[in-house]
């Protein structure tokens, strides 16, 4: 069977053509693969819960009864070291589950603020 003189020259562009779109595509235009979109899926879908139970985090340090002893503790830790102090202080420990969430402790401590001064009793008779 005889080729027709074009289709040689027009094969090789059609594939040198569709590399060229493929490497443009991954590396500018935003495509991924499969397990590249599942893993970014899983890390919001983890980043989203986090965010919706960090009232719950803060429900709980707030009716905490020792509350005051607690936050102490967490700012006495180091900067690194405080994430593992309000898990052990049992606010990052959803209800119905047994073992604190360390995202979700990262994000309560995040909206704690441990960094700012203690807090003081609301009743203080200002004397000055």
């Amino acid at each position: 069977m005889n080729t027709p003189e074009w289709l040689k020259p027009g094969l090789y562009g059609a594939v040198i053509g569709a590399v060229l779109v493929s490497v443009a595509g991954f590396s500018w235009g935003g495509w991924v693969t499969g397990r590249t979109s599942n893993d970014r899926s899983v890390a919001m879908a983890r980043e989203h819960v986090a965010t919706a139970l960090v009232p719950v985090c803060l429900d709980m340090a707030r009716s905490d009864p020792e509350r005051a002893a607690k936050m102490a503790a967490i700012r006495a830790a180091s900067t690194f070291r405080q994430r593992e102090a309000l898990m052990t202080a049992g606010w990052a420990t959803v209800p119905g589950t047994e073992t604190p969430n360390r995202d979700i402790a990262q994000a309560c401590l995040a909206a704690l603020d441990v960094n700012k001064s203690p807090e003081r009793p609301e009743n203080t008779i200002n004397e000055g």
